[in-house]
């Protein structure tokens, strides 16, 4: 998909180069340390302007991806292509990509400005130029006004902001997000993650963005490469990978989901008496993942089963209980808030007949 960037009116110039962005391409890629092999012939192709997120648990290769793609890691074997072009011996500041990693690594004898400055006038550009553009790139982030302060008198956000500020000031052809979010607190990370969004937008930059957290990555990207043990088990848009996971891997990781047993003849697959699609074929035993949201309390009745909950959580607009079923499963139903249950109560779950991904027990 290409995309184009929003339509705007500010003279901010950052806004008025911005382009359509550039496409970045992982062809092969392999990587090792030693004898540990991390990455196993990735292969990922990134549309002009588009934000796709590497999702996946620590140890998975995201992150070494991640630094090929910037030059800080040579690969082993394969080629790294920006707009066309194989960069794979190009070196890190020849590659005109902006970073943005956890730690804030700004120089703390600098202000913000000068902070936000410091890639262009490492690159020669003058200083009353490196300050206006500096200026606008600190508007973009909500910051000019703090312009004049030094990192310490900054919150972990308001830092970010100026390293984020800093990566977009010398308008890179891609930004990198390593897990950016990682160290602030949940409604600073959620705010920041918005805000991060509606900059790339406007701005129409081709983005990476590295995360272990599947809430910050379904909602903030195009699409999504979900990695396991060095490799990208499926790519897809946060709907499809949630709906439709292509592997257990996936089902298990986006989301929240329970495994129970069910027979599978090919397209069905029967759950406490329930038939239900399968995402994908199987045949004979399987385990099947169930999301919270398939399942519903109801009243005795044929097709439910009965179970006994061990947990409840209040989740403000719902609530979410664990329950064990009479079949021994242990699975999370979510439900109104206004049904109150108690560790020991009786209920009866049914299955809605959705799409469900299962795997063949060996």
């Amino acid at each position: 998909m290409t995309h184009t960037p929003l339509p705007r009116t500010s003279d901010n110039a950052l806004l008025a180069e911005a382009g359509e962005g550039t496409r970045v391409e992982f062809r092969g890629i392999e990587k090792s340390y030693g004898s540990a092999k991390v990455l196993h012939g990735v292969d990922l192709d990134i549309a002009p302007g588009e934000f796709v997120s590497l999702l996946g648990p620590s140890g998975c290769g995201k992150t070494t991806a991640l630094r090929v793609l910037a030059g800080l890691e040579s690969s082993d074997g394969g080629a790294v292509l920006l707009g066309g072009q194989d960069v794979s011996r190009v070196p890190t500041n020849k590659r005109d990509i902006g970073m943005v990693f956890q730690s804030y690594s700004l120089f703390p004898h600098l202000n913000v400005a000068e902070n936000t400055a410091f890639g262009l006038r490492r690159r020669g550009v003058r200083k009353p130029e490196a300050a206006k553009r500096a200026k606008d790139a600190l508007a973009l982030v909500g910051l000019e006004h703090l312009a004049d302060r030094f990192p310490h008198q900054l919150s972990g956000g308001q830092q970010q902001r100026v390293a984020l500020a800093r990566a977009l000031v010398t308008e890179p052809r891609v930004l990198l997000l390593d897990e950016p979010l990682s160290a602030l607190d949940a409604k600073v990370r959620v705010q920041l993650r918005d805000e991060i969004r509606r900059i790339q937008l406007r701005l129409g930059i081709t983005t990476l963005f590295v995360t272990h957290d599947q809430e910050e990555a379904l909602a903030a990207s195009d699409r999504i490469a979900v990695m396991n043990a060095g490799r990208i088990d499926q790519v897809d848009t946060p709907e499809n990978l949630y709906l439709r996971p292509a592997t257990a891997h996936v089902a298990s990781f986006v989301g929240l989901s329970s495994l129970v047993r069910g027979e599978a003849d090919g397209e069905f697959v029967t759950v406490w008496g329930t038939k239900l699609p399968l995402n994908s074929p199987a045949t004979g035993t399987v385990d099947v993942h169930l999301r919270p949201e398939n399942l519903r309390l109801v009243g005795q009745q044929d097709r439910a089963i009965a179970g006994v909950v061990e947990e409840t959580t209040f989740l403000g607009s719902m609530r979410r209980s664990l329950v064990r079923t009479e079949t021994d499963d242990v699975v999370h139903v979510q439900h109104d808030a206004g049904q109150r249950l108690s560790y020991g109560d009786r209920v009866y779950l049914a299955v809605d007949p959705q799409p469900v991904a299962a795997r063949e027990v060996a």
